[in-house]
Protein backbone atom coordinates (compact mmCIF):
# COMPACT_ATOMS: atom_id res chain seq x y z
CA UNK A 1 0.00 0.00 0.00
CA UNK A 2 1.41 3.45 -0.80
CA UNK A 3 0.69 6.31 1.93
CA UNK A 4 -0.89 8.94 -0.80
CA UNK A 5 -1.50 11.50 2.02
CA UNK A 6 -1.80 11.72 6.28
CA UNK A 7 -3.98 14.55 7.62
CA UNK A 8 -4.05 15.85 10.77
CA UNK A 9 -7.08 17.66 12.57
CA UNK A 10 -7.82 18.82 15.75
CA UNK A 11 -11.12 18.85 16.61
CA UNK A 12 -13.40 20.10 20.50
CA UNK A 13 -15.74 18.14 21.60
CA UNK A 14 -17.13 18.73 25.21
CA UNK A 15 -18.39 15.74 27.59
CA UNK A 16 -21.73 15.61 28.98
CA UNK A 17 -20.60 15.70 32.45
CA UNK A 18 -17.19 16.97 33.81
CA UNK A 19 -15.12 13.18 34.74
CA UNK A 20 -12.46 13.82 37.79
CA UNK A 21 -9.77 11.44 38.25
CA UNK A 22 -7.15 11.83 41.16
CA UNK A 23 -5.36 14.24 38.95
CA UNK A 24 -7.93 16.39 37.84
CA UNK A 25 -11.42 17.32 36.56
CA UNK A 26 -12.07 16.75 32.44
CA UNK A 27 -15.08 17.98 30.48
CA UNK A 28 -13.96 19.92 27.34
CA UNK A 29 -11.65 17.44 25.20
CA UNK A 30 -9.39 18.27 22.13
CA UNK A 31 -8.76 15.75 20.03
CA UNK A 32 -6.40 15.21 17.32
CA UNK A 33 -7.73 12.97 14.62
CA UNK A 34 -5.61 11.11 11.97
CA UNK A 35 -6.84 10.49 8.23
CA UNK A 36 -4.37 8.59 6.39
CA UNK A 37 -5.30 7.90 2.63
CA UNK A 38 -3.43 4.38 0.91
CA UNK A 39 -4.29 3.33 -2.29
CA UNK A 40 -7.82 5.33 -2.47
CA UNK A 41 -8.81 4.67 0.89
CA UNK A 42 -9.44 6.59 3.82
CA UNK A 43 -8.19 5.26 7.02
CA UNK A 44 -8.82 7.15 10.34
CA UNK A 45 -7.21 6.76 13.78
CA UNK A 46 -7.63 8.89 17.56
CA UNK A 47 -4.85 10.42 19.10
CA UNK A 48 -5.93 9.51 22.71
CA UNK A 49 -3.43 11.87 24.70
CA UNK A 50 -4.99 13.91 27.35
CA UNK A 51 -4.62 17.85 27.07
CA UNK A 52 -2.52 17.99 30.06
CA UNK A 53 0.73 15.41 30.97
CA UNK A 54 -0.67 14.79 33.50
CA UNK A 55 -2.08 10.61 32.62
CA UNK A 56 1.51 10.87 30.90
CA UNK A 57 4.02 13.17 29.20
CA UNK A 58 1.83 13.15 25.96
CA UNK A 59 -0.23 16.35 25.55
CA UNK A 60 -2.53 17.03 22.28
CA UNK A 61 0.29 19.64 21.39
CA UNK A 62 3.09 17.70 21.95
CA UNK A 63 1.30 14.82 19.76
CA UNK A 64 0.54 17.43 17.25
CA UNK A 65 4.52 18.20 16.97
CA UNK A 66 5.56 15.13 16.74
CA UNK A 67 3.69 13.96 14.18
CA UNK A 68 3.66 17.22 12.12
CA UNK A 69 7.39 17.41 12.21
CA UNK A 70 8.59 13.58 12.13
CA UNK A 71 5.88 10.84 11.57
CA UNK A 72 3.84 12.40 8.38
CA UNK A 73 7.06 13.79 6.96
CA UNK A 74 8.68 10.08 7.30
CA UNK A 75 5.84 8.20 5.93
CA UNK A 76 3.98 9.98 3.26
CA UNK A 77 4.77 8.87 -0.39
CA UNK A 78 6.20 5.29 0.74
CA UNK A 79 4.70 1.74 0.29
CA UNK A 80 4.18 -0.30 3.19
CA UNK A 81 2.69 -3.96 2.92
CA UNK A 82 1.01 -4.33 6.04
CA UNK A 83 0.39 -1.98 8.59
CA UNK A 84 2.41 -3.77 11.09
CA UNK A 85 5.15 -1.85 9.22
CA UNK A 86 5.02 1.34 10.14
CA UNK A 87 5.82 0.56 14.15
CA UNK A 88 9.36 -0.26 13.01
CA UNK A 89 9.67 2.69 10.56
CA UNK A 90 8.89 4.94 13.20
CA UNK A 91 11.72 2.92 16.02
CA UNK A 92 13.87 6.20 15.94
CA UNK A 93 11.43 8.49 17.62
CA UNK A 94 11.37 7.65 21.50
CA UNK A 95 8.21 7.84 23.14
CA UNK A 96 5.39 9.49 22.09
CA UNK A 97 3.18 6.40 21.80
CA UNK A 98 0.30 7.99 21.54
CA UNK A 99 1.44 9.86 18.23
CA UNK A 100 2.39 6.73 16.96
CA UNK A 101 -0.64 4.90 17.67
CA UNK A 102 -2.92 7.92 16.01
CA UNK A 103 -1.15 7.13 12.69
CA UNK A 104 -0.76 3.65 12.90
CA UNK A 105 -4.08 2.80 13.70
CA UNK A 106 -5.28 4.22 10.78
CA UNK A 107 -3.23 2.54 8.77
CA UNK A 108 -4.70 -0.31 10.13
CA UNK A 109 -8.23 0.86 8.85
CA UNK A 110 -6.69 1.44 5.82
CA UNK A 111 -5.73 -1.87 5.43
CA UNK A 112 -8.93 -3.59 6.22
CA UNK A 113 -10.88 -1.77 3.77
CA UNK A 114 -8.44 -2.57 0.91
CA UNK A 115 -8.46 -6.23 2.01
CA UNK A 116 -12.01 -6.14 2.48
CA UNK A 117 -12.30 -7.10 6.19
CA UNK A 118 -12.88 -5.86 9.44
CA UNK A 119 -10.96 -4.66 11.46
CA UNK A 120 -11.81 -7.24 14.38
CA UNK A 121 -10.74 -9.59 11.84
CA UNK A 122 -7.16 -8.18 10.71
CA UNK A 123 -5.91 -7.72 13.79
CA UNK A 124 -6.72 -11.48 14.23
CA UNK A 125 -9.91 -11.36 16.70
CA UNK A 126 -12.38 -13.38 17.23
CA UNK A 127 -14.75 -12.22 19.55
CA UNK A 128 -18.25 -11.36 17.57
CA UNK A 129 -19.87 -9.32 20.65
CA UNK A 130 -17.32 -7.82 23.52
CA UNK A 131 -18.55 -7.59 27.31
CA UNK A 132 -18.43 -3.96 28.71
CA UNK A 133 -17.81 -2.33 31.65
CA UNK A 134 -18.08 1.67 32.60
CA UNK A 135 -15.48 3.54 34.66
CA UNK A 136 -16.87 6.41 37.43
CA UNK A 137 -15.36 9.30 37.79
CA UNK A 138 -14.91 10.64 41.22
CA UNK A 139 -18.39 12.05 43.15
CA UNK A 140 -18.28 14.37 45.71
CA UNK A 141 -20.18 12.15 48.33
CA UNK A 142 -20.91 8.24 48.53
CA UNK A 143 -24.25 8.39 48.17
CA UNK A 144 -24.13 10.17 44.51
CA UNK A 145 -21.64 7.34 43.69
CA UNK A 146 -24.31 5.10 44.78
CA UNK A 147 -26.61 6.82 42.67
CA UNK A 148 -24.54 6.58 39.58
CA UNK A 149 -23.59 3.08 39.84
CA UNK A 150 -27.48 1.99 40.20
CA UNK A 151 -28.01 3.98 37.15
CA UNK A 152 -24.51 2.59 34.95
CA UNK A 153 -26.11 -0.90 36.00
CA UNK A 154 -29.59 -0.25 34.87
CA UNK A 155 -27.51 0.41 31.30
CA UNK A 156 -27.00 -3.28 31.49
CA UNK A 157 -23.23 -2.67 32.58
CA UNK A 158 -21.12 -5.61 33.86
CA UNK A 159 -18.01 -4.07 35.54
CA UNK A 160 -18.08 -0.98 37.27
CA UNK A 161 -15.06 0.34 37.85
CA UNK A 162 -14.42 3.39 40.48
CA UNK A 163 -12.26 6.19 40.30
CA UNK A 164 -10.17 6.62 44.24
CA UNK A 165 -7.99 9.05 45.42
CA UNK A 166 -6.86 9.76 49.43
CA UNK A 167 -10.31 10.73 50.69
CA UNK A 168 -12.18 9.70 48.59
CA UNK A 169 -11.58 5.90 48.67
CA UNK A 170 -12.89 3.79 51.83
CA UNK A 171 -15.75 5.40 52.37
CA UNK A 172 -16.76 5.92 49.12
CA UNK A 173 -16.05 2.20 48.13
CA UNK A 174 -17.91 0.83 51.05
CA UNK A 175 -21.41 2.25 50.56
CA UNK A 176 -21.61 1.35 47.09
CA UNK A 177 -20.07 -2.49 48.39
CA UNK A 178 -22.61 -2.59 50.85
CA UNK A 179 -25.79 -1.44 48.08
CA UNK A 180 -24.33 -3.93 45.33
CA UNK A 181 -22.94 -6.94 47.47
CA UNK A 182 -22.76 -8.89 43.96
CA UNK A 183 -21.73 -6.76 41.29
CA UNK A 184 -17.82 -7.12 39.76
CA UNK A 185 -16.61 -4.21 41.46
CA UNK A 186 -13.04 -2.64 40.58
CA UNK A 187 -10.70 0.54 41.85
CA UNK A 188 -8.50 2.44 39.54
CA UNK A 189 -6.25 5.21 41.43
CA UNK A 190 -4.21 6.65 39.00
CA UNK A 191 -1.06 6.59 40.43
CA UNK A 192 -2.64 8.38 43.40
CA UNK A 193 -0.55 6.24 46.32
CA UNK A 194 2.88 5.47 47.50
CA UNK A 195 3.92 2.02 48.83
CA UNK A 196 3.85 3.71 52.52
CA UNK A 197 0.28 3.50 52.15
CA UNK A 198 -0.06 -0.21 51.89
CA UNK A 199 -2.08 -1.12 54.78
CA UNK A 200 -4.50 1.76 53.86
CA UNK A 201 -4.69 0.04 50.77
CA UNK A 202 -4.65 -3.48 52.19
CA UNK A 203 -8.20 -2.43 53.56
CA UNK A 204 -9.52 -2.51 50.09
CA UNK A 205 -9.13 -6.18 50.20
CA UNK A 206 -12.58 -6.72 52.35
CA UNK A 207 -14.46 -5.69 49.40
CA UNK A 208 -14.09 -8.07 47.41
CA UNK A 209 -12.86 -6.00 44.29
CA UNK A 210 -11.87 -7.60 41.01
CA UNK A 211 -8.75 -5.18 41.13
CA UNK A 212 -6.89 -2.15 42.39
CA UNK A 213 -5.75 -0.31 39.47
CA UNK A 214 -2.58 1.51 39.31
CA UNK A 215 -2.21 2.56 43.09
CA UNK A 216 1.28 4.07 42.73
CA UNK A 217 3.26 5.97 40.68
CA UNK A 218 3.03 5.76 36.70
CA UNK A 219 6.56 4.50 35.80
CA UNK A 220 7.49 2.15 38.69
CA UNK A 221 6.91 -1.43 38.20
CA UNK A 222 9.33 -2.45 41.33
CA UNK A 223 7.30 -0.87 44.24
CA UNK A 224 4.15 -2.28 42.88
CA UNK A 225 6.03 -5.77 43.04
CA UNK A 226 6.47 -4.97 46.58
CA UNK A 227 2.65 -3.84 46.61
CA UNK A 228 1.22 -6.82 44.79
CA UNK A 229 2.41 -9.61 47.99
CA UNK A 230 0.68 -7.45 50.90
CA UNK A 231 -2.09 -7.54 49.13
CA UNK A 232 -5.42 -10.00 48.40
CA UNK A 233 -7.10 -8.15 45.93
CA UNK A 234 -5.37 -8.26 42.22
CA UNK A 235 -2.79 -5.50 41.13
CA UNK A 236 -3.71 -4.45 37.74
CA UNK A 237 -1.54 -2.24 35.95
CA UNK A 238 -1.90 0.45 33.46
CA UNK A 239 0.42 3.24 33.14
CA UNK A 240 3.35 1.13 33.74
CA UNK A 241 2.95 -0.96 30.77
CA UNK A 242 4.34 0.48 27.69
CA UNK A 243 5.18 -2.50 25.70
CA UNK A 244 5.10 -5.96 25.41
CA UNK A 245 8.70 -5.83 27.37
CA UNK A 246 7.25 -3.76 30.18
CA UNK A 247 4.35 -6.32 30.48
CA UNK A 248 6.58 -9.37 30.75
CA UNK A 249 9.19 -7.33 33.46
CA UNK A 250 5.91 -6.96 35.09
CA UNK A 251 4.51 -10.23 35.03
CA UNK A 252 8.08 -11.64 35.58
CA UNK A 253 8.88 -9.74 38.99
CA UNK A 254 5.25 -10.47 39.88
CA UNK A 255 3.96 -6.69 40.23
CA UNK A 256 0.51 -7.28 38.56
CA UNK A 257 -2.16 -10.34 38.58
CA UNK A 258 -3.87 -8.10 35.79
CA UNK A 259 -2.93 -5.64 32.86
CA UNK A 260 -5.08 -3.39 30.93
CA UNK A 261 -4.09 -2.17 27.61
CA UNK A 262 -4.68 1.16 25.98
CA UNK A 263 -4.22 0.94 22.05
CA UNK A 264 -2.61 4.97 22.46
CA UNK A 265 -0.42 4.30 25.40
CA UNK A 266 1.44 1.10 23.69
CA UNK A 267 1.52 2.52 20.59
CA UNK A 268 -0.70 1.25 18.01
CA UNK A 269 -2.51 -1.98 17.32
CA UNK A 270 0.87 -3.81 16.67
CA UNK A 271 2.38 -3.42 19.64
CA UNK A 272 -1.04 -4.09 21.45
CA UNK A 273 -0.99 -7.09 19.93
CA UNK A 274 2.30 -8.43 21.32
CA UNK A 275 1.26 -6.84 24.98
CA UNK A 276 -1.59 -9.18 24.72
CA UNK A 277 0.31 -12.27 23.41
CA UNK A 278 2.95 -12.07 26.33
CA UNK A 279 -0.24 -11.94 29.08
CA UNK A 280 -2.17 -14.85 27.29
CA UNK A 281 0.63 -17.24 27.28
CA UNK A 282 1.32 -16.26 30.97
CA UNK A 283 -2.61 -16.50 31.78
CA UNK A 284 -2.81 -13.42 32.60
CA UNK A 285 -5.99 -11.40 31.42
CA UNK A 286 -6.34 -8.19 29.88
CA UNK A 287 -8.55 -5.75 29.17
CA UNK A 288 -9.33 -2.83 27.59
CA UNK A 289 -8.72 0.62 28.95
CA UNK A 290 -10.83 3.67 27.93
CA UNK A 291 -9.12 7.58 27.28
CA UNK A 292 -12.55 9.35 27.08
CA UNK A 293 -12.33 8.62 23.08
CA UNK A 294 -14.24 10.18 20.13
CA UNK A 295 -16.21 7.44 18.22
CA UNK A 296 -12.99 6.93 16.42
CA UNK A 297 -11.06 5.49 19.32
CA UNK A 298 -14.03 3.70 20.47
CA UNK A 299 -14.03 1.89 17.40
CA UNK A 300 -10.47 1.20 17.59
CA UNK A 301 -10.98 0.09 20.80
CA UNK A 302 -13.89 -2.56 19.96
CA UNK A 303 -11.79 -4.28 17.32
CA UNK A 304 -8.98 -4.79 19.81
CA UNK A 305 -11.33 -6.06 22.70
CA UNK A 306 -12.21 -8.87 20.32
CA UNK A 307 -8.62 -10.52 20.70
CA UNK A 308 -9.60 -13.88 22.66
CA UNK A 309 -7.13 -12.53 26.24
CA UNK A 310 -9.61 -9.99 26.42
CA UNK A 311 -11.51 -11.89 28.91
CA UNK A 312 -13.00 -9.19 30.92
CA UNK A 313 -14.79 -6.45 30.64
CA UNK A 314 -13.21 -3.07 29.47
CA UNK A 315 -14.45 0.60 29.36
CA UNK A 316 -15.52 0.72 25.94
CA UNK A 317 -18.91 2.39 26.69
CA UNK A 318 -21.76 3.77 24.85
CA UNK A 319 -21.20 7.45 23.21
CA UNK A 320 -24.15 8.06 24.85
CA UNK A 321 -22.70 8.35 28.06
CA UNK A 322 -20.37 11.03 27.33
CA UNK A 323 -21.06 12.97 24.20
CA UNK A 324 -24.58 14.76 22.74
CA UNK A 325 -23.46 14.12 19.47
CA UNK A 326 -20.64 11.77 18.09
CA UNK A 327 -18.55 11.76 15.37
CA UNK A 328 -19.58 8.38 13.69
CA UNK A 329 -22.52 6.84 12.10
CA UNK A 330 -23.69 4.68 14.35
CA UNK A 331 -22.79 5.97 17.59
CA UNK A 332 -21.75 3.01 19.77
CA UNK A 333 -24.31 1.61 21.27
CA UNK A 334 -24.34 -1.24 24.56
CA UNK A 335 -26.92 -4.14 24.73
CA UNK A 336 -29.69 -4.45 27.66
CA UNK A 337 -27.19 -7.39 28.21
CA UNK A 338 -23.46 -5.11 28.80
CA UNK A 339 -22.23 -6.32 25.57
CA UNK A 340 -21.54 -4.47 21.98
CA UNK A 341 -22.29 -6.42 18.71
CA UNK A 342 -18.80 -6.13 16.94
CA UNK A 343 -19.14 -4.71 13.23
CA UNK A 344 -18.48 -7.05 10.37
CA UNK A 345 -18.35 -4.89 7.57
CA UNK A 346 -14.44 -3.90 6.27
CA UNK A 347 -12.79 -1.20 7.98
CA UNK A 348 -13.68 0.06 11.47
CA UNK A 349 -17.40 -0.60 10.71
CA UNK A 350 -18.56 2.95 11.49
CA UNK A 351 -19.14 5.37 8.89
CA UNK A 352 -17.78 8.84 9.82
CA UNK A 353 -19.63 11.78 10.22
CA UNK A 354 -17.64 14.28 7.95
CA UNK A 355 -19.82 17.28 8.39
CA UNK A 356 -19.65 17.24 12.01
CA UNK A 357 -16.16 16.92 11.78
CA UNK A 358 -15.51 19.76 9.82
CA UNK A 359 -17.52 22.18 11.94
CA UNK A 360 -15.82 20.65 15.26
CA UNK A 361 -12.38 21.08 13.81
CA UNK A 362 -10.24 23.49 14.99
CA UNK A 363 -7.08 23.36 12.88
CA UNK A 364 -5.85 20.94 10.22
CA UNK A 365 -3.01 20.04 8.25
CA UNK A 366 -2.09 18.01 4.90
CA UNK A 367 0.81 15.72 3.91
CA UNK A 368 1.02 14.56 0.11
CA UNK A 369 4.19 13.56 -2.09
CA UNK A 370 6.37 16.63 -3.48
CA UNK A 371 6.99 16.32 -7.15
CA UNK A 372 10.15 17.41 -8.43
CA UNK A 373 9.33 19.63 -11.60
CA UNK A 374 11.45 19.97 -14.28
CA UNK A 375 11.71 22.68 -17.20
Amino acid sequence: MKIESITLREIGMRLKSPFETSFGVTQARRILLVEVVAEGVSGWGEVTTGETPSYNPETTDTAWHVISDFIAPALVDTQVQHAADINPRLAGIRGHEMAKAGVENAVWDCEAQFRGLPLSKLVGGTLEEIACGVSLGIRENPQALVNKVELELRGGYRRIKLKIKPGKDLDFVAAVRREFPKIMLSVDANSAYRLQDAAHLRELDQYELLMIEQPLNWDDIHAHAKLQPQLETAICLDECINNARHALSAIELGACRIINIKLGRVGGHSEAKRVHDVCRERKVPVWCGGMLESGIGRAHNIAMSTLPGFTLPGDVSASQRYWDEDIIDPEVEVSPQGTIRVPQTPGLGFALRRDLIDRLTTRKQEWKPVFATGI
